[in-house]
């Protein structure tokens, strides 16, 4: 496993170690020429091409090579060849073999291939092997008799601080970690700066290339990439600024390794020009730390003791063997099993597929082959396996269909759309041009390899473009090189109605704490603009939060869902607490923006506005809270008092009955200090039957997930009984037809108590219950419910306690009752 190429065992092997801007990509390259053949695989298609581009300049087209997965220039007498590491010809017989980046061995999704390379790939006379000082322990161990040669870094490496993007000097690359964050910086520099290069992996290099020619030539002094600059791409770079310290590396979102953020860093300064780094964060998981700081600028990270391995040339004999050998486990300590890859994960998915298997037979080889077409449009395991079947199927009887190709070829052939459309269509592209390198694969590969390169050039010439016009402002640029480079950003504005304007340019609104974009703008454009904004309204958003935490009593309002409206937004909602009349304020996630300290300030003043209209609206409810909990009362009182607060105030009286009347005088005597009447049928605080209080009753029951009542009509006594609100947990009492106000009840109650003499019979008031409103029907069952009976003549007797289920009066009595009373 561990021998070079026959008859290369005594070939010269050494590594070349060090910091970045060590040269030692340089020194490979001024090898490789100095031998008669040679070379060199590198980590990324745009770092091949530019080394392509050089030793053409130095040797002439007629003798160099690139090989890529995409793109394959063999030319007759071609004697040195640049390829990506997945793609060097390791059979070839060359004088001179260079690694790059070797420690990419570490990387889980791409580090067997690298690792295998180590392993493998020899020159006739000199093989090399390039990359990070972390490397050394590991290589001793798996390449006997290997020369380690340690270079320093040519300039000095210093941390600058973090720098807001518009304090940014010129020459300066911004890092970013995804599309989106690209993009985003992007356009601010357009909007502050004039604009910005782009530079991804995801490019092609004929894109990238023009990209990194703007920012050489001072078409724009800002550069804008992914972590694909990390790679050995030269450019004249003198400040590298993180807009981030956190990638997502296929699994999971993850702070970057200290030598991940060095290898960025490090492409600050060229050859003896010192360079400087920082962040664009002050403070948060975007800064750097100490520690992180002193590694980079000191070049000490942990070494590498072992690298991801896998089988790299699989048993093709079966389905069964090809499997068994990818999963075989490496034999040296220094080796550790490679994570499943995409190619591997969509082999084990097909050939799950009894239809596949079978197809497969004697054509493993070609099986493999179609699994290992990468994912460059990055659709996930499940939707690439899809496609890499469909491409087996026809692989199993012969060619990939002419019309197939074509069409889908054509169908990506379209210049037109925005960036985001454009490169996906470049993305899609070098898929049928890795497809088209497959010398059988095709009945005319030749040709399908030549027309994939133009689309994928007339694609590249369109994102160029397209790139140019979103994210260049020339005239800014122009201007802002004649002020220098020390002007100051471009102010962003806030009208009075919360308009935000960014240079006169309306972008959108700022209501309350949140931003949102204008609706006028282009929905590829909405997330840049508020990326744009958002990083530049926090100082507005910190004054309005102290204004928040600052503000009166009366600058806050209660929404009917419970929300608390501030200045004319909502800005927390009420939520369950230890109890109903404790609920606890949630902040709304507009506020998300502030720092934790001032949103701990905001929602504490909330909390206490809370508090204090509740002891205002609702001050029975309070007082009832905390007697349910006072361990010196009695168990009647806390009960009692925990049930009329756990129904917001307004509870029956027949459910608590026992504890009712358990109370003690001096019980009853608290309860009535804290504005509650123990009714004959209910136990309320009639200033819950107030709107205002009434609002604040709905929203803490919602708070608390209870069921809300439907408010009744203002001001009324009497409702129908099915109306909104004609329930006792409204405050209404239904009897009859109609429902009445509790408080009223109790009145019409106490009244006919005092009229009445012990048990002799009585003829009640009518007043009261007429100017009430009170029908015939609802009066005889509220009297009922009261306790007493009736007699002939409109007469009425205490029966005593009412039973826990009334009867309704007898109908000729109650009538009879009632026309005695000039209500029949």
């Amino acid at each position: 496993m561990f021998s070079g190429m026959p008859g290369h065992d005594n070939a010269r092997v050494s590594a070349v170690l060090g910091p970045t801007n060590t040269g030692k990509t340089h020194l490979a390259v001024e090898r490789m020429v100095a031998h008669s053949s040679g070379m060199i695989g590198f980590p990324l298609r745009l770092l091949a091409r530019e080394v392509y581009d050089r030793v053409v300049a130095m040797k002439g087209p007629d003798r160099v090579a690139l090989i890529t997965g995409e793109e394959r220039i063999v030319p007759k007498d071609a004697r040195w060849f640049l390829c990506t590491a997945e793609s060097m010809p390791i059979d070839r017989d060359v004088a001179f073999v260079a690694l790059d980046e070797a420690q990419l061995g570490a990387d889980a999704e791409r580090g067997h291939v690298f690792t295998d390379r180590l392993l493998h790939a020899r020159g006739r006379e000199e093989t090399m092997i390039l990359g990070s000082a972390a490397l050394k322990p590991v290589v001793r161990a798996l390449v006997p008799g290997v020369e380690i040669v340690e270079r320093p870094r040519f300039s000095d490496l210093s941390y600058a601080g973090a720098k807001k993007i518009s304090r940014l000097p010129r020459r300066s690359a911004i890092v970013a970690f995804s599309a989106e964050e690209v993009y985003a910086v992007a356009e601010m520099l357009r909007r502050l700066r004039g604009g910005a290069a782009v530079v991804m992996g995801a490019l092609s290099p004929r894109t990238r290339n023009a990209q990194v020619a703007m920012f050489q030539a001072g078409e724009v002094d800002y550069l804008v990439a992914t972590d694909a600059i990390g790679m050995g791409l030269n450019m004249d770079v003198a400040h590298v600024a993180f807009a981030g310290l956190h990638k997502f590396d296929g699994k999971r979102r993850r702070r970057l390794f200290t030598a991940e953020m060095a290898q960025i860093a490090g492409r600050a300064g060229r050859h003896q020009r010192d360079g400087t780094f920082g962040a664009i964060a002050e403070e948060g998981p975007d800064a750097f730390l100490p520690e992180e700081v002193l590694a980079i600028e000191e070049h000490r990270f942990p070494t590498l003791d072992t690298l991801f391995w896998r089988e790299g040339a699989p048993d093709l004999s079966s389905v069964d063997a090809l499997l068994a050998s990818l999963s075989a486990p490496p034999m040296h300590d220094a080796l550790r099993p490679a994570p499943e890859a995409v190619d591997l994960a969509v082999v084990r998915r097909l050939t799950d597929d009894p239809a596949v298997r079978a197809r497969a037979r004697g054509q493993v080889d070609r099986l493999w082959a179609a699994c290992s077409i990468p994912d460059f449009q990055k659709l996930g395991v499940e939707p690439h396996a899809r496609f890499v079947a469909r491409v087996f199927g026809y692989l199993a009887e012969g060619y990939l269909p002419h019309q197939w190709f074509a069409d889908e070829v054509a169908r990506l052939d379209r210049a037109d759309g925005d960036v985001e459309t454009i490169a996906g269509r470049v993305a899609a592209i070098r898929t049928w041009a890795y497809i088209a390198q497959r010398r059988d694969w095709l009945a005319d590969p030749a040709h399908w390899a030549a027309r994939t390169l133009a689309v994928e050039e007339r694609l590249s010439d369109a994102l160029h473009a397209s790139l140019t016009q979103r994210f260049v402002d020339k005239r800014t640029s122009a201007l802002m090189k004649q002020i220098g480079a020390g002007a100051g950003a471009l102010p962003v504005e806030i009208g009075p109605q919360g308009e935000v304007t960014i240079d006169t340019h309306a972008i959108g609104r700022l209501d309350g704490f949140r931003f949102t974009v204008a609706p006028e703008a282009r929905a590829s454009d909405k997330r840049l603009l508020l990326a744009t904004a958002e990083k530049r309204l926090a100082s507005e958003r910190r004054t309005r939060g102290e204004a928040l935490v600052g503000a009166a009593d009366d600058a806050f309002v209660l929404e009917p869902g419970g929300g608390i409206v501030w200045d004319g937004h909502v800005t927390g909602r009420l939520a369950r607490g230890r109890s109903l009349a404790r609920p606890v304020v949630v902040l709304d996630d507009a506020l998300d923006c502030l720092d934790p300290t001032q949103r701990r300030a905001a929602a504490e003043r909330m909390q206490r506005w809370v508090e204090g209209q509740i002891a205002a609206q609702l001050p029975a409810l309070a007082a009832l809270a905390t007697m349910a909990r006072d361990p010196a009362a009695t168990p009647a009182l806390r009960s009692v008092a925990g049930a009329i607060e756990a129904s917001g105030g307004l509870a029956a009286r027949l459910p608590v009955r026992v504890a009712v009347e358990a109370l003690t005088g001096a019980d009853r005597q608290r309860l009535r200090r804290a504005g509650v009447t123990i009714g004959a049928l209910d136990l309320f605080d009639a200033r819950l039957l107030r709107p205002r209080a009434r609002g604040w009753r709905a929203a803490l029951l919602a708070a608390a997930g209870l069921a809300v009542p439907d408010a009744p009509r203002d001001g009324a006594s009497v409702l129908p009984r099915g109306a909104p609100g004609a329930v006792i947990e409204a405050g209404y009492r239904p009897l009859g037809t109609q429902a009445v106000r509790i408080d009223l009840v109790e009145r019409i109650a106490r009244a006919a108590h005092d009229a009445r003499n012990g048990r002799a019979p009585f003829v009640p008031d009518p007043a009261l219950a007429t100017s009430i409103g009170l029908e015939a029907g609802t009066i005889a069952r509220l009297m009922a419910e009261l306790g007493f009976r009736p007699l002939p003549e409109g007469r009425w007797a205490w029966r005593g306690r009412p039973p826990a289920k009334v009867a309704a009066p007898r109908r000729d009595n109650a009538f009879a009752a009632l026309a005695e009373l000039g209500l029949g």
